[in-house]
């Protein structure tokens, strides 16, 4: 048989109960096999140790002697008792170690023993921290202390913003509760800033300051060295959605929720809060634009003659900087514009949206080149790549792809984020990118030497989208009814089990010829034919088992359209082959549902076929038959336990706790409608 050739078997050797709820995520073990740590979904680990052999009899013993002295003395004549069992049982074999509580929830665990019996155990949290515990012995009574935690190694909460520094060696990152300064060659997180919730960042020219735009519409001044915020500027009252360094560096640009975009010039001004001579960096706001819609995006072209300003209204407003005058206005998106990028010879605009396109302009006369198809979800960050008419977008469907403005081709795509993706950047020389997500983490990305064949790309795309699509189409549409559609979702699951069930019939089919013929021949031959191997593989002998077992491996959201998927001439063989199972007794809800359904959905077609007149008139007697014997099984059950209620609630003394809370919820019903009586009196009088 097909299992006995399988060289790895399980075999369930006893369970563990655990002190925790909802289910396992992750189980490890120490590399000697002594120690075992668990988690679930909560703050909790639990670690387990593996007994030597000579630690497991003892135990054992134990245990036997501790059931014998409680058994003798009881009251009950010792030939009524059980033996306690002297086989070795897992039990004996593990002890149970204090539990660890974590400061979050628990994302991930390692453990490993140390010499003196030493046990250390690595927590990470979702939180993006790491704690280490530590315990001496095995001793019920030691309890894990906390050695070392990392806290400040990575973002706690969606990170928002990323920029590189003009020499591509540093990087900075912005979340809702700090922003962090990267080393870039190392990767190692150099400062970290409390702020509060930012969504924009940038460095200022000489990288070592950084400007913050935060959610309530401050603008800070962070010194790098220091570590410290010098300066908040009130710079808007709303949101500071954007941040933008003019490219004579001398100043930048903000744009805000508050329908304003406003021109900063920085300047060294004296340190009057420490009354030192040293001067420190400043803005001083100079112009302010004032718009009709919230400012959403703010860029200025690199001649530093346009700037271009992304509104609410879905347009996208090209202003010249010197005078401000109005020059040309873009539109077509059908939601806001998120982000924009203008090209290093100042010839292109590209400007992403919440619809999910990426359009492509051009400067001269604001004529839009082509509209792209480009992410999933909303268009979050778009940035080109310097010297080029390359660019890369990132949406919230977490993916990073890189695109031609000239050729309008997609070059290559990237699985960067497990979630949504808010922010990219591209270094100044264009040989790295970093994108920042909801899932907490920066995706560091490197460009390599390696030729890339676009066909090559665009061919491993299609056949991935391929083999993700559906094969019959998106559409359920119920046969005869072209106007009327399943309220359920055609998946890849529903086709597939539509493929298993199609086969099924055949292989069922197949089998029952040979088992016919087998019959008929002489009685020469005595052996039947063997098995097909996929009914070997689902451990059944027999046609009917392996239907049963075909069908109720489909799933309950995917079987009414697996049946809806199915041809009228397997609906006839499958409802021919059900009588037998229904005969039976076992899974009379499933099978039940499944005539239901397929007598609904081709009721014409089944009532003007004579042949299946007989069949259905069998199932419609099996049914019955079966549904009441459910019926009444479920109904001696009920009573059976509710009899087993009142026993226990009579010999206790006590209610169940169900029968607490009715009465209780009674009670509440009556006090509301007492009072609600109450006011309506009041009210009356």
């Amino acid at each position: 048989m097909f299992v006995q050739k399988c060289p790895l078997r399980c075999i369930k050797y006893g369970s563990l109960l655990r002190s925790g709820r909802g289910r396992v995520v992750t189980l490890t073990s120490d590399p000697t096999g002594q120690v075992m740590a668990c988690h679930g979904t909560e703050n909790t680990v639990e670690v387990f140790h593996f007994l030597s052999d000579d630690a497991a009899r003892i135990k054992v013993k134990k245990r036997i002697r501790k059931a014998r002295k409680k058994t003798s003395g009881s009251e009950t004549h010792p030939s009524e008792v059980p033996e306690p069992e002297a086989k070795l049982q897992l039990k004996d074999e593990v002890q149970r170690i204090s539990v660890i509580k974590a400061g979050g929830k628990v994302k991930s665990v390692t453990v490993v023993m140390g010499k003196g019996y030493e046990i250390r155990v690595a927590v990470t949290l979702n939180s993006n921290e790491v704690e280490l515990f530590t315990i001496e012995g095995f001793n019920k009574d030691s309890e894990f202390h906390c050695l070392r935690r990392i806290t400040s190694q990575g973002h706690h909460s969606a990170v928002r913003a990323v920029a590189f520094s003009s020499d591509y060696l540093a990087m900075v990152s912005a979340s809702l509760e700090a922003v962090k300064v990267w080393n870039r060659p190392s990767l190692a997180c150099l400062r970290t800033v409390e702020t509060g919730y930012v969504l924009s960042v940038c460095f200022v020219p000489g990288d070592r300051h950084i400007l913050a735009g935060m959610k309530d519409g401050r603008m800070l001044i962070i010194d790098i060295a220091a570590g410290d915020i010098l300066e908040e500027i009130p710079a808007h009252t709303k949101e500071l959605w954007s941040l933008a360094i003019i490219p004579d560096l001398r100043g930048c640009v903000t744009g805000g929720g508050d329908a304003t975009v406003k021109f900063w010039q920085f300047e060294l001004i004296e340190d009057q809060a420490n009354n030192s001579k040293a001067k420190v960096l400043s803005a001083l706001h100079t112009r302010t634009l004032k718009l009709e819609e919230s400012v959403l995006a703010v860029k200025v072209s690199p001649n530093n003659s346009l700037i271009a300003v992304a509104l609410l209204d879905s347009t996208v407003k090209i202003f010249f900087v010197d005078t401000l005058k109005f020059f040309i206005s873009l539109y077509g998106h059908k939601l806001p514009v998120l982000c924009l990028d203008i090209s290093y010879d100042s010839t292109l605009i590209v400007t992403g949206s919440a619809d999910r396109n990426v359009k492509i302009w051009g400067m001269d006369f604001g004529d839009c080149h082509r509209s792209l198809f480009a992410h999933d979800d909303s268009i979050t960050a778009i940035q080109f790549v310097p010297k080029t008419h390359h660019f890369f977008t990132c949406g919230k469907d977490g993916r990073v792809k890189q695109w031609d403005a000239d050729s309008f081709d997609k070059i290559l795509t990237l699985q960067a984020h497990h979630g949504e993706a808010w922010s990219l950047a591209v270094s100044p020389n264009g040989q790295y990118v970093v994108s920042s997500g909801s899932d907490n983490v920066l995706r560091f990305f490197e460009r390599t030497q390696e030729p890339l064949v676009l066909e090559d790309e665009q061919e491993e795309e299609r056949e991935r989208e391929d083999g993700a699509a559906l094969a019959t189409g998106e559409d359920s549409v119920v046969p005869g009814q072209g106007n009327l559609n399943l309220p359920s979702k055609k998946t890849v699951g529903s086709e597939r089990a539509a493929e298993q069930l199609l086969e099924c019939l055949e292989v069922c089919q197949e089998y029952r010829e040979q088992l016919l013929e087998h019959s008929q021949m002489s009685k020469s031959s005595k052996k039947p034919p063997p098995p097909p191997a996929i009914m070997t593989a689902y451990k059944v002998s027999t046609p009917d088992d392996f239907l049963l077992e075909t069908l109720a491996r489909i799933r309950t959201s995917d079987l009414e359209e697996s049946l809806l998927i199915l041809p009228f001439t397997s609906v006839c063989d499958l409802l021919t082959s059900l009588p037998p199972l229904l005969s039976r007794g076992h899974q009379t809800e499933l099978l039940c549902k499944v005539v239901v359904f397929l007598l609904k959905i081709y009721h014409g077609p089944i009532v003007g076929n004579q042949t299946l007149l007989p069949i259905i008139v069998k199932l419609k007697k099996l049914m019955f038959t079966t549904v009441n014997d459910v019926r009444d099984m479920v109904g001696y059950n009920l009573q059976g336990l509710r009899y087993l209620q009142r026993d226990l609630e009579a010999r206790e003394g006590v209610q169940l706790f169900r029968d607490a809370t009715l009465q209780r919820k009674d009670r509440e019903k009556k006090r509301k409608k007492r009072d609600r009586n109450l006011k309506r009196a009041i009210m009356t009088l």
